[in-house]
């Protein structure tokens, strides 16, 4: 089974774990791989109400800038502030420490792809 098997993912490359409550979410693997150096995370606001497909951040590398979407409606409940200080985390750990935000569903996401979907997804 893949770590990420409880996952599910954006076609724009965000994953959220539906498993956990509330969920964490953040990008992809493949994602922050295609961005290289992550330097900057602009992180959403705790208490943000946000619908699925909402700009709800921003990461910046050396090579762009690239929004970053609510992968399911819902509150921001907690952000990782560790962020602001390393956003690296997101280029060595994208799938645990490098986590954007949490939330708390309110709703599903019909766009959501599972683990193996975006395998084929991203080819």
């Amino acid at each position: 089974m893949s770590a990420t098997a409880n996952y599910n993912f954006l076609d724009s490359h965000e994953w959220v774990d539906l498993s956990s409550t509330p969920s964490p979410f953040g990008i992809s693997d493949f994602a922050q791989n295609e961005l290289t150096d992550i330097v900057y995370v602009e992180l959403p606001e705790v208490g943000q109400e946000v619908s699925a497909g909402d700009v709800i951040a921003v990461v910046e590398s050396v090579k762009s800038a690239s929004d970053i979407y609510a992968p399911v409606s819902g509150t921001v409940v907690e952000v990782n502030e560790a962020l602001e200080g390393e956003p690296a985390l997101i280029n060595t750990a994208a799938f645990t420490d490098g986590w954007i935000a949490k939330i708390e569903a309110s709703g599903t996401n019909d766009a959501l792809l599972s683990d193996e979907e975006y395998a084929k997804h991203i080819g």
